[in-house]
């Protein structure tokens, strides 16, 4: 069940998503999916891994996996001397996920606003988050996303549309997402690319 005021814990999967307020548009150009993905690079690379995303115009999707409570504090820079400390300016290190995602969609927010003139909240209050219990949900998702701008009429094919992690698992460029991981989640590359023939049945899936 989604909500948006439970932690992301250490080495759990997740689905976040949220979506623009009334009929706003969170991405009006190429420009904005580029500078949207670009931001989701620096503030989130170092501390979630990417297994899926799909920017649609008035919404987005993630499916990441939080890295290790170790890795977290290594970046974070949280040692003294041997032992890490569990606070980070007075948080919890279970909160610096968080904070590093509101920084993502703030900073985003403040660069649309700037760019179009306008005020006020970007986004629908805090963003969504669904934990990811088993393998065979895990993978539905990855589907499902990557189905979502077909399903919306913005394509006709999976991999006309630009701006979800589907063309950067099954070519060889550099990519925010963890191909490796993520075909091996499907076995072989052949079996990512079979699953995806055909539309999701969308049961389940918020």
């Amino acid at each position: 069940m989604a909500d948006s005021k439970t932690h992301l814990e250490q080495e759990k999967f997740y689905h976040i998503y949220n979506h623009a307020v009334g009929e706003e548009l969170l991405f009006k150009s190429e420009r904005n999916y580029l500078f949207f993905l670009d931001l989701t690079k620096r503030y989130l690379n170092d501390y979630v891994v990417f297994y899926a995303y799909c920017l649609m115009p008035n919404h987005f999707h993630f499916i990441v996996k939080v890295k290790s409570e170790q890795e977290i504090i290594l970046k974070e820079n949280l040692y003294e001397g041997s032992n890490p400390r569990r606070d980070y300016m007075g948080k919890p290190v279970s909160l610096i996920i968080s904070q590093k995602f509101s920084n993502l969609f703030n900073s985003y927010a403040q660069a649309y606003n700037k760019e179009n003139d306008r005020r006020g909240s970007l986004f629908v209050n805090r963003y969504k988050r669904i934990l990811i219990s088993n393998k065979k949900y895990l993978l539905k998702l990855i589907h499902y996303i990557h189905y979502n701008p077909v399903m919306a009429n913005l394509c006709d094919k999976l991999h006309e549309w630009k701006y979800s992690s589907y063309n950067a698992i099954i070519n060889k460029s550099l990519t925010l997402v963890a191909r490796k991981q993520i075909i091996e989640l499907f076995e072989t590359r052949g079996n990512f690319l079979y699953c995806h023939t055909e539309e999701p049945k969308l049961s389940g899936i918020e």
